[in-house]
């Protein structure tokens, strides 16, 4: 499948073209525009505890089936947030752990499922109890708030990241959960509190906005309703 993301400094949106019989799955609600050679359809995969379970990770519990039936088409993708769009190529030899609302689209051979976290890392990690797990061989494009900014680790190196930046990794990279400072009371006035390390070798994929940040920024603009 040959595509493009375009408009990538600024709300970008993906552009696909699609060969007789090609077949994309995306995030409900992605599609802005295709030719009328290309079909959508809902389609649950995996049945209902997959849907729910995709649920839980911040997802939708359909997903969207484009399929160019009668000739070749072109489809317009666009997640929901204001931010990146990024491709990443998957040959089987390792998986991705994606963020709650961070998968946009794949092509044919990419599986989505759900993985659920131990309690400490559901808990404090800001991604809550289920992540996304992408697999297979193909293309996936995940989406941001914000830029995509990569973080590209060797083995040994480690590095900190504030839980709410988090995009992706690969789901061989390990990581803790631990204080952003040595103490409890200078990691609450930092702003910060539980931050996540990881290990290479490996990329972690973060995002250079907070969308909670963002959250408690804009709820002091909103008038509250008093009864």
């Amino acid at each position: 499948m040959k595509y493009e993301i375009l408009y990538q400094d600024a709300f970008p949106i993906l552009k696909a073209y699609l060969n007789k019989g090609e077949t994309v799955k995306s995030e409900s609600d992605a599609m802005v525009s295709m030719s009328n050679t290309v079909d959508v359809e809902g389609k649950l995969e995996g049945g209902i505890l997959k849907g729910i379970g995709r649920m839980l990770a911040g997802e939708k519990f359909f997903f969207q089936i484009l399929s160019a039936n009668r000739g070749p088409g072109e489809i317009l993708l666009a997640p929901s947030v204001p931010g990146a769009i990024v491709d990443v190529e998957l040959d089987g030899s390792y998986g991705l752990r994606v963020q709650k609302d961070g998968f946009l689209a794949g092509t044919e051979g990419i599986s989505i499922d759900t993985q659920m976290q131990n309690l400490t890392k559901g808990i404090f990690s800001g991604e809550g109890f289920f992540i996304l797990k992408v697999s297979g061989k193909g293309t996936v494009f995940i989406n941001s708030y914000g830029a995509i900014h990569p973080i590209n680790l060797e083995a040994g190196e480690e590095v900190v990241i504030d839980n709410s930046h988090l995009v992706a990794w690969p789901d061989h990279m390990q990581y803790s959960i631990e204080k952003a400072s040595s103490g409890w009371i200078s990691s609450f006035t930092s702003g910060e509190m539980l931050v996540c390390r990881f290990r290479g070798p490996g990329t972690v994929l973060i995002q250079t906005r907070n969308p909670r940040g963002f959250g408690n920024w804009i709820r002091q603009f909103i008038p509250s309703q008093s009864k």
